[in-house]
């Protein structure tokens, strides 16, 4: 015997979350229902369903909305990082996506660091194009001016070795 059912949740090898499936009635009372992963298809449910989807697009318009606003912001200016830099114009240090993110607020616009995509950190001044991937659709290039600090950094002085310390017995 079958029964209709509603997927809450992805489920492997039977559909995807909102989809109205038949299983068989054992499979649904001992494993879908059990573990939240379905439930029965009634009139009342389809309703509940069908309005958490239409709400769950309607977050995600907004979503898109704000990334593709929040682009248009990003690819009108380039931003500027100060560092310091030493011989051969390499930074004392790195510049991450925690510095880039930092960078971006202080201009007013509101990036995560995980949203930034460094292959490696910068390690050098000059100018680089970093990628922002701030929703799965949207994804834009981001210009970042790595310069010399006001105070240039200069190499430190050598550190004098500390006396080794005897070994314990």
């Amino acid at each position: 015997m079958s029964i209709q059912i509603i997927l809450i949740a992805n489920v492997e090898n039977l559909g995807t979350e909102g989809q109205t499936v038949s299983v068989a009635d054992g499979y649904a009372r001992n494993f879908l229902f059990p573990r939240n992963l379905a439930i029965p298809a009634t009139p009342s449910n389809m309703k509940r369903v069908e309005a958490q989807r239409k709400k769950r697009d309607a977050v995600a318009a907004a979503a898109l909305a704000a990334a593709q606003e929040t682009v248009a912001k990003l690819s009108k200016q380039a931003f500027e990082i100060t560092a310091k830099v030493g011989a051969e114009d390499k930074l004392y240090g790195t510049i991450t996506a925690q510095d880039i993110a930092a960078a971006l607020q202080k201009e007013g616009i509101n990036v995560e660091r995980k949203q930034i995509h460094l292959e490696h950190p910068i390690r050098t001044a000059g100018v680089f194009d970093v990628d922002v991937k701030l929703h799965p659709e949207v994804t834009t290039k981001v210009k970042i001016h790595i310069v010399g600090g006001e105070g240039e950094a200069t190499p430190a002085p050598a550190a004098e070795e500390a006396p080794k310390k005897a070994k314990k017995k």
